[in-house]
């Protein structure tokens, strides 16, 4: 089984390098953020012209996140217990086994702004519940655009970043209490080495000169741990017209 994540920055305009990324990548379940879409425009159509059902959270001009299945996705949830919040960020359902939780976490702007204090909240909200999710489902995956490199191997220039937003230690924190929890992130399982990106921007040349961050996750739990057989970022898609500044990042399991 095969499971990706992308951060597509719209939806609407990405939705071609959706399709080719599908039919040549084959995976089974993707998780996408930053859709960017009401619910009523969502591309059901289209997708389910490339074999993939779909449910969607999403809203006009911001946010938005989906997840895309080839057999249909059930138990659905949208919204979480002790968080009021109308931005469309959160959605979990159960595919083939797994419970897939889809986040587009929150970038927090700068370290100290109201945003900041938002999103650390957010992050412990978002925590409660993923700890009851895990109780209730062994395999689970939780995965999407996180806006936190977890160290500094995730991050192109540690000393140019230091503690600004994204690197800040109050953020790595409230990650590492998300994998205290019992989750691995899938993709440090296969390779250890610094300098492996899934985001760079678009200004200064960065992704040809690989100025970038690692912050598209796929984080599994103990029991899928050693069903994991190779964990990638695929770069290809970064190369295309009219890219969306994330690269996709997938996982394999063997179950």
């Amino acid at each position: 089984m095969k499971v990706a994540s992308w951060n597509v920055n719209s939806l609407k305009v990405r939705l071609p390098h959706l399709t080719q990324w599908l039919a040549d990548a084959q995976p089974d379940v993707v998780a996408l953020q930053e859709t960017k879409l009401e619910d009523a425009k969502f591309p059901v159509d289209e997708l389910a012209a490339a074999g993939y059902r779909a449910v969607y959270s999403g809203q006009k001009t911001y946010n938005g996140v989906a997840i895309l299945a080839r057999e249909e996705p059930a138990d659905i949830i949208t919204d979480i217990p002790g968080l009021d919040d109308p931005q469309r960020r959160i959605l979990a359902a159960t595919v083939g086994g797994l419970r897939v939780v889809d986040l587009y976490v929150v970038n927090g702007k700068a370290v100290g702004d109201e945003k900041y204090a938002y999103k650390l909240d957010w992050m412990a909200k978002v925590r409660e519940f993923l700890a009851r999710e895990h109780e209730r489902h062994p395999n689970l995956v939780v995965l999407g655009d996180f806006n936190i490199c977890p160290d500094d191997r995730d991050v192109y220039d540690p000393a140019a970043w230091g503690e600004d937003i994204l690197c800040s230690p109050p953020e790595r924190a409230a990650l590492k209490a998300i994998t205290d929890l019992g989750l691995h992130d899938s993709f440090r399982l296969f390779q250890p080495e610094a300098g492996h990106f899934s985001w760079w921007d678009y200004r200064q040349a960065a992704f040809r000169r690989n100025m970038g961050l690692r912050i598209d996750l796929i984080l599994i739990g103990e029991a899928l741990k050693s069903a994991a057989t190779a964990a990638a970022i695929d770069r290809e898609p970064r190369r295309w017209e009219r890219p969306s500044d994330h690269t996709p990042v997938t996982l394999e399991l063997d179950i």
